[in-house]
């Protein structure tokens, strides 16, 4: 009777009877996302789960596997803005050698820096770091209370001691007053490092270095509290060795950088 006032045929009944006793064949695979997610504190994706899945042996596609995150209500983060330090045209501002050549064939071939912003209470807090475009991994940073000069040249002073002999590395930077500045040209004119520029209010030049802020901001700024400018920093430094020892890309076949850059030179 009840079917006959529902319209229901009664196979499709009895189909979703037998469906709901049978339980959910993915509980498995779900409980496995779920923990790849709280694990990396919600910093992955779907992609990247789907590479994590996979490196573990299961047989999965992406799309399942976004669906799934989505019955789960996994979700990615919103980017935000950067801090830009540009003062108008003094001193020299380097031709955009760059070129948008975000790919490089070895390490410290092609750098790139810029400088950003956060905010604690009323503090703020700004980091500098140097972005080697092999493999992504960040070589060298410095943090401080203001973005004074000092703040690039001891971030630039810690990446040249990453340089072998011989190293020639391209420098791409945006035209902050910082990379304009004298002392700036003198140190990288001194290791015989050519520079380069965005062009003037084109972020997109130095796309690389923008996309590694707001990774950072999204997937450690955002999902914490901090209560003073000093936590804001450890935990920074250890984000950041997160970023370079653990957390994989897909463009590194499911490496992080260090992995990518060790496992290049075993095989060379």
């Amino acid at each position: 009777m009840l079917l006959r006032a529902a319209a229901l045929p009664r196979s499709t009944f009895y189909y979703q009877l037998k469906a709901l006793g049978a339980g959910d064949s993915h509980a498995s695979v779900k409980a496995r996302i779920q923990a790849i997610y709280d694990r990396h504190q919600g910093r992955y994706g779907y992609r990247r789960i789907t590479t994590v899945l996979r490196q573990t042996g299961e047989v999965i596609n992406h799309k399942t596997v976004q669906r799934l995150m989505q019955q789960l209500g996994l979700k990615s983060l919103v980017r935000p803005k950067r801090y830009r330090a540009y003062r108008g045209a003094e001193g020299y501002a380097a031709p955009n050698t760059l070129r948008r050549r975000f790919q490089a064939n070895g390490p410290n071939q092609r750098w790139v820096t810029d400088i950003t912003e956060f905010k604690v209470n009323d503090q703020k807090l700004y980091l500098s770091p140097v972005m080697d475009l092999y493999n992504g991994e960040i070589i060298a940073f410095q943090t401080g209370p203001r973005p004074v000069l000092g703040l690039v040249k001891h971030m630039l002073k810690d990446a040249f001691d990453r340089l072998r002999p011989g190293d020639r590395p391209l420098l791409h930077s945006d035209q902050g007053w910082h990379y304009r500045h004298p002392n700036y040209r003198r140190l990288v004119v001194k290791q015989r490092i050519l520079r380069s520029m965005s062009r003037k209010g084109n972020c997109l030049d130095n796309a690389a270095m923008e996309s590694f802020f707001g990774t950072l901001k999204a997937e450690y700024f955002h999902l914490n509290r901090f209560t003073t400018i000093e936590q804001l920093q450890r935990g920074i430094v250890d984000y950041i060795h997160y970023y370079n020892h653990q957390r994989i890309k897909q463009k590194l076949k499911g490496l992080s950088p260090v992995q990518y850059r060790t496992q290049a030179m075993s095989a060379s």
